[in-house]
């Protein structure tokens, strides 16, 4: 697809009117929650009370526009597309939101994201609409992109050769209390959302702010909000709605609103739980003009409880909820919430910071859309950064990043910041390094027990972190590499020390008796629960790779720390392990797992077991066996991303991912059973997580041997870009993405146990192995794939731009840092040159530097 600029703002992907009833942007920050902007324009999905709230919708939520010609009759539509079919039917008629609204006829949306464009026409209509909605993302900077808002722009254009007077009116209603999870029952015994108690409204000057009175302060529910407008004049407002009967205080505000684009205020209405707030903004757009109109919704819900809360005794105090919420052990709070008082501070903090917010978005979503990649690999990394900001992600009060594994409709799935999920997302690191190594404390610091053992999933608050003590092998050895590859990237080796001690004992932790690797030989024989969340006993491709991957991480780790005797040990089990796999477990087309009961439950160590794998040790079931797995090299995977090299015979590792894709990718799955989840159906693409191409297949395999997700997908599709198979991992990528396609699912949610599954964020891994980008602050060396282009890059703490120009034998390098700073003393193009400076040079942002690198 071409990729288009307008207004400024880049659109790598459109969806015409058949592709709109499933789209859901998220419009939020880092931690913070989200609204959704909907395909045909409309909000949906309000997730910004702590918790997830699909299908979410509180009540009158919409924009409607006023629109009067000068010598014409004046109308009023809502500011949505028509509804998709499938809302039509309902046992009291349709069941959508705002349904009975007059709205325009046409609309199509354009997205690159985190900037979402709905454009909106119709002949009965004087002008044409365009909604531009975003949050600030900016990567390196946490806090900006980490914003409780919502910002939209209507651009309205006046085709015509008279002018048009026109009002954008916001309705919101005040739900505080109302998380969507509560409800009662109406009349036909029908859930209803329930919960907003004595909730007020108050007139700001250029909005809203929205307050409960009866809300308890400690609940998680209770907070602010706010509407607010950049105008500064031709405003009017209501802060609630006539209380009527029948609907007709919706007619009522219609009505008034129609008349002239104005809306009168209300007198006081008593008894009102639920106020509904609405902001209008009129003005004057000539003949053949543009003018625009920015509405800011914000919020701040600072009382966020624990994935493991304890029982409180029900006793209570008589405070009446004024007692300090820190008095509550379940309480831990958002990061967010401590960096303004309320709604209205966040709108007052980010009006005047609106132009800047938005220009380093713009820049960053440009420089990432003029890459020289496939546009499906744009689509498949941008589009899944937005699970980095929904309700599976947050930060408590200190800051410290953490994660579901997904998200349930009503609740976080999944919890602790699952090891063995989070292992493969590579956004985190590569966009916000910073928030990277609050992980790596977490699992290390917190969450590592004196014997080793990583609780792979932990709970809050902190002091809990070793609650569970259960291991997942492919989790704490993946936390290994990921701690290298933070070291890396940060250059801290104040960090990677702090965490050291811990960290070794986390890889000694696989030779103790009845442990991983009991027998200190480099091979994974005994019971290892990992991310099929199950056992398996006996070496296996996939935790073995992990394992590789972690004793040469742990290598080069121990040998920068001067501790030359365990980086001689991890070697030397590197080696043996290396050898014996490729020995032992290749089966000449791909690797396999070698089943080995465990001789008695006695042989097994404590926290090997979770109680989800086979109930028989002696034939144990749901094992992989003689299967050809999605992600068996997943370990490789991870130790290219690190620049740590092959962990297998490079031969072995490209055979293998060749035929994973001959065995694994199915086009068609009419005629494919599928006990579990499906997230493939029909005419779709997509690579399975095993099969069983040369038979052997056990009779219970494990659990998701029939499933297809897209983090595996992309794993195993990042390793064929690695091994230069770049026809097979596109096809992969254009499989994923096809199925994503907002009539069928929407393009910002791709789910696996739960929407907006961290795994995903392994699409982030494509732009590295198409680059070839790697950088290590620890050496000052920033490396790239020799080819023509301009490709993006970022390292976590700073983004930008290289470009190369290809000249007969020379190379022609244009370095940007376009955010940022980065120290360089060499800069590598692969199997081209490099170019060594004498002194390390700090490149800051706006700042660049070019070479001309001769092939060798």
């Amino acid at each position: 697809m071409r990729l288009k600029y307008e207004n400024e703002w880049p659109v790598l992907t459109e969806y015409d009117q058949d592709h709109l009833a499933r789209i859901a942007l998220p419009l939020g920050g880092i931690g913070t929650g989200t609204v959704s902007l909907g395909g045909r324009g409309n909000l949906r999905d309000w997730e910004i009370m702590n918790r997830p709230a699909k299908g979410f919708n509180p009540g009158p939520a919409f924009f409607a526009l006023y629109a009067r010609p000068t010598n014409g009759p004046a109308v009023t539509r809502a500011l949505e597309g028509p509804l998709d079919v499938s809302e039509y039917e309902g046992a009291t008629g349709s069941t959508a939101q705002n349904h009975g609204l007059p709205r325009f006829r046409h609309t199509r949306f354009a997205a690159a994201y985190p900037l979402g464009q709905v454009y909106l026409s119709d002949p009965d209509v004087p002008l044409e609409v365009r909604l531009q909605a975003f949050n600030p993302l900016i990567p390196g900077d946490a806090d900006l992109s980490g914003l409780p808002i919502a910002i939209l722009r209507f651009v309205l254009t006046n085709p015509s050769s008279e002018a048009v007077t026109a009002s954008i009116c916001g309705t919101v209603p005040n739900f505080i209390g109302m998380d969507g999870s509560t409800t009662h029952k109406d009349w036909l015994d029908n859930p209803v959302p329930a919960g907003a108690q004595q909730n007020v409204n108050d007139f700001r000057g250029q909005g809203l702010l929205m307050r409960s009175s009866g809300v308890p302060p400690t609940a998680e529910q209770w907070g602010t909000m706010a509407l607010a407008t950049t105008a500064t004049e031709g405003i009017s407002h209501r802060t609630h709605w006539r209380k009527l009967s029948w609907g007709d205080s919706l007619l009522d505000f219609w009505n008034d609103f129609s008349a002239d684009g104005e809306i009168e205020v209300c007198p006081p209405e008593p008894d009102v739980d639920m106020p509904v707030a609405s902001l209008a903004v009129k003005q004057i757009i000539p003949a053949h003009s543009t003018r625009m109109v920015t509405f800011l919704l914000a919020w701040h819900f600072p009382n966020r409880q624990t994935w493991t809360p304890v029982e409180i005794p029900s006793e209570s105090c008589g405070c009446a909820g004024a007692c300090a919420s820190t008095s509550d052990p379940n309480r831990i709070g958002n990061y967010y919430a401590t960096r303004y008082r309320d709604a209205w501070d966040v709108v007052e903090s980010v009006l005047p910071q609106l132009p800047q917010l938005e220009a380093g978005t713009v820049q960053f979503v440009q420089a990432f859309c003029a890459s020289d990649l496939p546009d499906v690999v744009k689509e498949a990394t941008l589009f899944n950064l937005s699970s980095l900001r929904t309700q599976t992600c947050f930060r408590t009060e200190d800051g410290r990043l953490f994660g579901f594994e997904g998200c349930g409709d009503k609740k976080g799935c999944c919890l602790g910041s699952c090891t063995h999920v989070w292992n493969y997302e590579q956004a985190t690191a590569f966009l916000f390094g910073n928030l990277a190594k609050t992980m790596r404390e977490v699992e290390f610091a917190h969450a590592t027990h004196d014997n080793g053992l990583m609780s792979f999933r932990v709970h809050l608050p902190l002091e809990r972190a070793q609650e569970s003590h259960a291991a997942a092998a492919d989790g704490q050895l993946g936390c290994m590499m990921k701690l290298y590859r933070e070291w890396q990237l940060s250059g801290d080796t104040g960090f990677l020390q702090s965490l050291w001690p811990q960290a070794k004992k986390a890889l000694a932790f696989c030779w103790i008796p009845g442990g991983w690797d009991a027998d200190q030989d480099g091979v994974m024989e005994g019971t290892q629960h990992n991310t099929m969340d199950v056992e398996y006993f006996g070496p296996n491709p996939q935790m073995q790779a992990w394992y590789l991957g972690a004793l040469r991480a742990g290598e080069e780790m121990a040998r920068a720390l001067g501790d030359i005797e365990f980086a001689g040990r991890c070697r030397n089990l590197f080696t043996r392990g290396s050898q014996w796999t490729d020995a032992h477990l290749f089966n000449g087309e791909y690797y396999e797992h070698e089943i080995r009961p465990p001789r008695d439950a006695e042989a097994i160590a404590p926290g090997l077991q979770v109680g989800m794998g086979t109930a028989n040790l002696e034939e144990p079931e749901l094992q992989l066996g003689a299967g050809c797995l999605v992600d068996q090299l997943a370990g490789q995977f991870m130790a290219h991303i690190c620049d740590l090299g092959y962990l297998l015979d490079r031969d072995h590792v490209q055979q293998t991912l060749r035929n994973i894709m001959k065995y694994n990718f199915r086009e068609g799955f009419y005629g494919h059973f599928n006990p579990m989840r499906s997230f493939v159906l029909g005419d779709e693409s997509a690579l399975l997580m095993a099969t069983y191409p040369r038979g052997n297949r056990p009779r219970r395999p494990f659990p998701y041997h029939s499933e297809a997700m897209t983090g595996f997908e992309y794993t195993a599709a990042v390793g064929m870009l690695y091994e230069g198979q770049i026809e097979q991992a596109l096809k992969c990528i254009t499989a994923i993405r096809a199925r994503y396609d907002g009539r069928k699912r929407s393009p910002f949610d791709e789910a696996e146990c739960g929407h907006h599954y961290a795994r995903a964020m392994a699409s982030w891994a494509a732009v590295l192995a198409l680059t070839g980008f790697h950088y290590s602050a620890i050496t000052q060396t920033m490396t790239f794939k020799a080819q023509a282009g301009t490709f993006f890059w970022a390292n976590g703490y700073a983004w930008g731009t290289c470009r190369q120009i290809v000249t007969g034998d020379d190379v022609g390098v244009t370095l940007r840092v376009l955010h940022g700073e980065v120290l360089l003393r060499k800069f590598v193009l692969t199997c081209v040159g490099e170019v060594v400076l004498e002194m390390p040079v700090m490149l800051q942002t706006g700042e660049h530097i070019q070479w001309n690198i001769k092939n060798r």
